[in-house]
């Protein structure tokens, strides 16, 4: 949740008002609050085990790269930094629920999960950060795949599918640390196996 509020919204001032109407900080406050409703209409209904998946490196994303970055490698550090304020509100809102009877919500940091393969792709066995594997134009980023176009041969390699999507590859990683987390930042407070557990 959240990453097309900003990708899609927020950060396209030619179609959307939101960047010239809130500052990064305000936006953040406006989607955790809207966000809140919605998981306490979820916990009113009787929901009680419930994981929040954090927002990813959207500023890392092929789209972003093609449209943004100079060298089509360095991600966009505004797009990230306001990506972050939205994480660190969102884990406020974990704790926030957690006092609540009965409630086990967790957070799932995708952000740094993600930034963590970034890191060191070849030892998740990517070689390929800051394409799509499937897309056109610059990064394979500026357009999305397109009905019948022949995607990379070698997918497992890529992080990105398209121009914003991860590959299947990207997501077991991040599907493997939210269910058993390698560290301690990749969760809070506890993983999906321990949240299945309670």
């Amino acid at each position: 949740m959240g990453s097309n509020d900003y990708l899609n919204n927020y950060f396209m001032p030619a179609f959307y008002p939101t960047s010239q109407q809130y500052t990064p900080e305000q936006y953040a406050d406006v989607l955790i609050n809207q966000y809140a409703q919605q998981l306490r209409t979820l916990y009113n209904y009787g929901a009680r085990k419930v994981a929040l998946m954090g927002v990813g490196q959207v500023g890392c994303s092929p789209n972003e790269l093609a449209q943004r970055s100079r060298n089509g490698f360095t991600c966009i550090e505004r797009i990230n930094s306001a990506v972050r304020m939205f994480n660190r509100r969102l884990v406020v809102l974990v704790n926030q629920f957690n006092s609540l009877p009965g409630a086990q919500f967790t957070f799932i940091n995708c952000y740094g999960i993600f930034e963590s393969i970034m890191r060191t792709p070849v030892a998740h066995g990517l070689t390929v950060t800051n394409r799509g594997c499937c897309g056109v134009g610059r990064n394979n980023g500026q357009v999305t795949c397109l009905p019948y176009q022949t995607p990379c041969a070698n997918r497992n390699e890529y992080l990105f599918w398209d121009a914003f999507h991860p590959t299947e590859a990207a997501n077991i990683f991040v599907g493997r640390r939210a269910y058993s987390a390698a560290l301690l930042s990749d969760v809070h407070p506890v993983d999906l196996r321990t949240l299945a557990q309670l």
